[in-house]
């Protein structure tokens, strides 16, 4: 997470990427991907693309990029599924 942070140089920024190695947290929030697909590609359950706004310790904007034809979100870079996640969605919302 370090590294990709570094990538999209978000360092000394509000953004945080958040690393969760053993599942914890997407098991709280509920966002496992449970699409067939994915599961047979990665061979392990993985968290569904989101992107989530917190202030003051609450949740004010979450985004899930998934659809049916598209669990994991990454089918089209520029589609409108993808685009739930992308920062320009997230900073029209602020």
């Amino acid at each position: 997470m370090k590294a990709w942070g570094k990538d999209q140089k978000v360092g000394g920024t509000i953004v945080e990427f958040l690393a969760d190695p053993s599942g914890a947290l997407t098991k709280a929030l509920d966002i496992f991907m449970t699409h067939p697909g994915p599961l047979g590609v990665f061979g392990q359950q993985r968290s569904k693309r989101v992107a989530i706004v917190y202030e003051n310790d609450v949740a004010k904007i979450v985004e899930v990029s998934e659809g049916p034809d598209d669990p994991a979100g990454d089918n089209d870079a520029s589609g409108p599924v993808t685009y739930r996640t992308k920062v320009e969605n997230i900073l029209s919302q602020l």
